[in-house]
């Protein structure tokens, strides 16, 4: 399969519609790493993405009666935007399948590019199934976004390119979704450059690849983050899986590193500010997650001095995700550090608390009365020594308060800052994350299946601009209903993700 896979990819006809995109150097993320980085800009695509190379070297080596009857495919993002283009250069007709909760800002963008759009269903899954059976009914050609040797083939272009580009590659860095273009990528410089590792790079909630490592097998994961969206695949492809385990080099092991790195939203949003502080980019949170794996790499390796590549795989993201991206990026970069601290509720214990914090910028500020003897304080610290400088703060405040360090607690970042200002005091509060679809009715239609068993104590909810709303909900069980099981019941039947929070930290401290 390998030695077919870089033959279709040496004559791929990715050129009729892409570009050879620029392998630019990066010389301030370098600086700062201590290694020689250059971004592979996939971003500057006729539609920001590197999906459309696999898209059109599949398309186009169908059979003129397959053109004829037209192609059809599911997706909500780059890889609809990669088949309506080609379906436009090639004149046949192009279906996109979206999911009715796809926002309509990448409805409009598949339809200028000449996509026929049906919106079906309301997941991914549902809107593909009815794809591929349209497909089937229809006769037509269905083109999947990743699991297909010609679509890999396309991707694999890329490898050709850097290697081209750069000869002295040493590493490259790959954000991994279903595994097209680390498959493609893999199978190119396996034959050609079996030398150059490459480092497989996954968003910690939608880890499928290092699930499948780990398993050696290819496993569904039970649910997946939808912040990378781009990425946001539950299983691994099963062609992209098998090239990856084909993967061998007699001289040091897979070409493929194992040890997939996991980042995390903060990382992503860092990664997404050091791109455009680069080259003035501004790069959707997949195609900023090989940059966010390299600083992560380099770090646990300690590296010193290597040529690495960074494949910025897509642009295509909502102007209103800015918003969220800009907060979370100074905790991603370990420039800011947030504490809940509980002081003395008497005169001068303020200033002194300040005090304590030695003349250091303090980004944000939460004070709340708590009881008559205590105050609790929720405070955010700007850093200019990063993890140390964070642990030095941490020690120095546990010497004269109860201190806890919330700066990676996701609740506490996405919510708690938010509602800081008293507390309920409910016996029998229980407190939750749900994560729902971001489309009209769907908080309509969380609050009626929840129904009026259970009295909502505390609400809170932010559009970030993603493909996904995420809410902090308590909830007060009735006397008559104090077995658990009653709420979990009532919140399983919804069928939305959650969590339970009810031990968080910053819930304890500042709000039960």
């Amino acid at each position: 399969m390998l030695s077919r896979l870089v033959r279709q990819i040496l004559q791929a006809t990715v050129y009729d519609v892409a570009i050879e995109t620029p392998l630019e150097a990066a010389p301030r993320i370098s600086e700062k790493l201590n290694n020689n980085i250059r971004f592979k800009r996939e971003d500057l695509q006729p539609v920001f993405s590197f999906k459309l190379r696999g898209a059109y070297n599949r398309i186009s080596q169908l059979s003129k009666q397959q053109l004829e009857r037209g192609v059809i495919t599911a997706s909500a993002g780059n890889h609809a935007q990669g088949v309506a283009l080609s379906g436009q250069k090639l004149g046949i007709r192009a279906i996109i399948v979206m999911p009715k909760t796809t926002p309509d800002i990448k409805v409009q963008a598949v339809k200028r590019l000449g996509g026929d759009v049906v919106l079906h269903g309301d997941s991914f899954d549902v809107a593909n199934k009815y794809a591929i059976a349209r497909a089937q009914d229809e006769g037509m050609t269905f083109i999947p976004p990743y699991d297909d040797e010609l679509v890999m083939a396309g991707q694999g272009t890329i490898a050709n390119e850097i290697l081209r580009q750069w000869r002295d590659v040493e590493y490259v860095f790959v954000a991994v979704g279903g595994g097209g273009l680390i498959a493609g990528v893999a199978a190119y410089l396996g034959d050609v450059a079996p030398h150059v590792k490459i480092v497989p790079v996954e968003y910690e909630e939608s880890a499928c690849l290092k699930a499948a490592f780990e398993a050696n097998e290819r496993v569904i994961l039970p649910q997946v983050g939808l912040f990378a969206d781009g990425t946001a695949v539950a299983q691994i492809g099963e062609k992209p899986f098998e090239v990856l385990q084909l993967q061998k080099s007699d001289a040091s092991g897979p070409i493929v590193e194992r040890d997939v790195v996991l980042v995390n939203t903060d990382e992503i949003c860092a990664a997404i500010k050091d791109t455009y502080d680069e080259c003035r980019s501004i790069v959707e949170p997949s195609g900023a997650m090989a940059l966010a794996g390299i600083k992560k790499y380099v770090e646990q390796h300690n590296l010193h001095g290597k040529n690495m590549v960074s494949i910025v795989c897509g642009a295509n993201m909502n102007f209103d995700r800015l918003r969220y991206i800009a907060e979370r990026t100074e905790l991603g970069e370990r420039r800011e550090a947030i504490f809940a601290v509980t002081i003395p509720e008497e005169k001068g214990a303020f200033l002194n608390f300040c005090r304590a914090l030695q003349g250091r910028n303090i980004t944000e500020f939460n004070y709340r009365a708590s009881g008559a003897s205590a105050a609790q304080v929720f405070v955010g610290i700007s850093l200019k020594g990063g993890e140390k400088e964070r642990h030095d703060i941490y020690d120095a405040l546990k010497l004269n308060y109860n201190v806890d360090d919330l700066s990676d607690d996701e609740v506490a970042k996405l919510h708690i800052r938010y509602l800081i200002g008293g507390h309920a005091d409910l016996a029998n509060e229980r407190l939750f994350r749900v994560e729902f679809p971001e489309r009209p009715g769907a908080l309509l239609t969380f609050l009626e299946r929840l129904g009026p068993t259970h009295n909502i104590t505390l609400f809170h909810y932010r559009n970030h601009g993603a493909a996904e709303g995420r809410v902090l909900v308590g909830l007060e069980a009735s006397d008559a209903q104090q077995n658990p099981d009653g709420l979990l019941e009532t919140l399983q039947s919804i069928t939305y993700p959650y969590d339970e929070v009810t031990n968080n930290l910053g819930y304890q401290r500042f709000l039960k």
